[in-house]
């Protein structure tokens, strides 16, 4: 009597219950990353929400040629997120609570809404003023101002609610040769 042989030739393998395991296990962290956001509700999602991030000072010191070509922000559950969309290799920076936003090359006080003020320092240049993304109705975030680029450095003042747990990383696509900055603001501690 002949064996039957699975529908699908990948499901022959031996290692097709590593890829159902795998499949699973998106399926169900999907579903718990849906559910509070499709039910609207917060006490769900605050569950879910522990962050480890601290509030002091993070930077990288790698600095490498580019410029910023534009500057987002979007909502998430847990966090308000800042995006620097830039030219080549992911940058250095430096990110950091400080009593007042300084400009670039100038060291004027830039004034920006909010209970802290965040110093957003990517270490690229921009040619143009990037335009800054509406923050109103954010739960973090209150508002995004340009502090200026000089000498390969670019600054962004980010007014937040109050000093809160944050994290940044880089992200470099190679195909493209572009990388982004990302800056988290939990929404509490």
């Amino acid at each position: 009597m002949a064996r039957r042989q699975p529908r699908h030739p990948l499901l022959r393998t031996p290692a097709r219950r590593v890829v159902r395991a795998a499949v699973a296990v998106l399926a169900a962290v999907a579903a718990v990353v849906a559910v509070p956001a499709a039910t609207g509700l917060a006490s769900a999602g605050a569950a879910t929400c522990s962050v480890t991030w601290g509030s002091l000072a993070k930077s990288s010191g790698t600095t490498v040629a580019g410029r910023v070509t534009g500057v987002r922000a979007g909502r998430h559950v847990c966090y308000d997120r800042l995006v620097l969309d830039m030219t080549g290799r992911a940058p250095g920076f430096d990110v950091r609570y400080v009593k007042t936003v300084l400009t670039e090359g100038g060291g004027f006080p830039v004034p920006v809404a909010g209970g802290a003020r965040l110093a957003v320092v990517a270490d690229k240049w921009t040619t143009t003023r990037p335009s800054m993304p509406s923050v109103a109705g954010f739960t973090t975030f209150r508002q995004v101002r340009y502090a200026g680029s000089f000498e390969g450095y670019t600054t962004l003042a980010l007014g937040v609610r109050a000093r809160l747990p944050f994290r940044v990383f880089t992200i470099y696509d190679a195909d493209t040769n572009r990388s982004r900055m990302v800056v988290d603001v939990a929404h509490r501690w």
